[in-house]
């Protein structure tokens, strides 16, 4: 079972690694250390465009994120032989060089893991309900980040 959570603290990389490798909280099939062969990590951060943006803010429906995003880590472990998935969505004001999203994948080699984390983060872009505004660097606002196109037709190698 994935360990899925939307929290707004930041979340720290190598305890939720070592964690899903113990067969810990990460929710691992198979519990027990050396069980893993392979962890692929993505860290999505926040970037300050060029000195543009101060910040963005992420907003969510409580529940309904936690939801499409299990379903989506659903689908990953029935496509990918996995051992362990974890997927930590931040939301609130995240300032750039601060963590957005973690995605953790474990398998016995490496192309499953790699592959799931791939697909999760292209499923995360166009089908998690989250929103994003723009705090920019001169105090006004950026408005709403419109969903980008690229995003959508990433998806479509997974069909």
């Amino acid at each position: 079972m994935a360990d899925i959570r939307v929290q707004s603290a930041d979340f720290d990389v190598a305890a939720e690694v070592a964690a899903l490798q113990a067969g810990g909280d990460a929710g691992a099939r198979e519990p027990g250390p050396h069980d893993i062969g392979a962890i692929v990590t993505f860290i999505g951060v926040c970037r300050n465009d060029g000195g543009r943006l101060a910040a963005l803010e992420l907003e969510h429906y409580p529940g309904m994120a936690e939801e499409e995003i299990a379903r989506v880590a659903a689908e990953a472990e029935r496509r990918w032989p996995l051992k362990g998935l974890c997927v930590i969505h931040r939301y609130g004001l995240i300032r750039p060089g601060e963590n957005i999203v973690l995605v953790v994948t474990a398998s016995d080699h490496r192309q499953a893991a790699f592959e799931a984390a791939s697909f999760l983060m292209d499923y995360l872009k166009t089908r998690a309900p989250f929103w994003k505004k723009e705090h920019l660097a001169d105090g006004t606002s950026g408005g709403w980040v419109a969903p980008r196109q690229e995003d959508h037709e990433a998806t479509t190698r997974w069909e």
